[in-house]
């Protein structure tokens, strides 16, 4: 008995091939691409980032240094940064509102006395 291989006629290989990555690429999660950038004119420790359901955060940063983490949003409400300057002293700032399902990129940079300049570009994910 002789066994016939399966024909397709209807698909093609480059139609196969685009089809699973066109698939693979409908799956991908929205993630938000963070950098805390350090202008304060010193080194700054005790860095966290609370953001909707979650944080994180980094024990030092350098001056002129900048330090990367990536994040799902999964709830809804503005993001907040504490960090300790280099005279000991704790600051606080409130960013953007963030909403499930963004993605995108957010900057968040430390200059002298403790001000924060927040710059996000975030959009919501398809």
């Amino acid at each position: 008995m002789k066994v016939r291989p399966l024909r397709l006629k209807w698909i093609s290989i480059p139609a196969a091939v685009s089809l699973v990555c066109l698939s693979l690429s409908a799956c991908r999660s929205a993630f938000v691409q963070t950098a805390i950038i350090n202008h304060s004119g010193g080194p700054v420790q005790l860095v966290e980032v609370d953001y909707p359901s979650a944080s994180f955060g980094t024990q030092e940063i350098a001056n002129d240094a900048t330090y990367h983490y990536r994040f799902k949003i999964q709830d809804s409400g503005p993001v907040k940064i504490t960090f300790t300057a280099n005279s000991n002293t704790a600051y606080n700032a409130t960013g953007p509102t963030l909403t499930e399902g963004q993605q995108g990129n957010l900057t968040i940079t430390l200059e002298a006395n403790g001000k924060v300049d927040w710059y996000s570009q975030l959009s919501t994910a398809k």
